[in-house]
């Protein structure tokens, strides 16, 4: 499970500089909190902060349960996929919100395998 909670860490460290990147954003295109709207490339900076908290959601448990019932090298090995994607995710939503797909996607296939991996052992472990 070390892997696992390694790669837990990974994520939350970008999920936090993600934040940063908000907190940067809000002063370089003069958009003070509480505000979420204002100047496109801030909202930009936004929604990949707030997309990711919202997959976090769903990935952290469900590493967690396929890392305890399957594999936890497995679930390591597909879960460091989340936050390499989340990278792609930034770059590509900033670049163009249009084509964030190609960020999106692995991260979403990788939650949907550990998420499905994690029932099917679950299930298989009740006696």
């Amino acid at each position: 499970m070390e892997y696992v909670v390694l790669v837990i860490l990974i994520t939350l460290v970008e999920y936090v500089v993600f934040g940063i990147l908000v907190g940067r954003a809000r002063a370089k295109y003069n958009c003070p909190a509480p505000a979420v709207s204002g100047d496109p490339i801030f909202e930009r900076y936004y929604r990949v902060h707030i997309n990711t908290s919202e997959q976090l959601l769903i990935f952290i448990p469900a590493i967690v349960i396929y890392g305890q019932y399957g594999n936890p090298i497995i679930a390591a090995a597909v879960g460091l996929v989340f936050p390499v994607s989340r990278i792609i995710y930034l770059r590509t939503y900033l670049a163009d919100p249009a084509k964030r797909g190609v960020g999106f996607l692995p991260g979403f296939l990788a939650i949907a395998y550990l998420l499905g991996g994690g029932l099917v052992e679950v299930f298989s472990s009740i006696p």
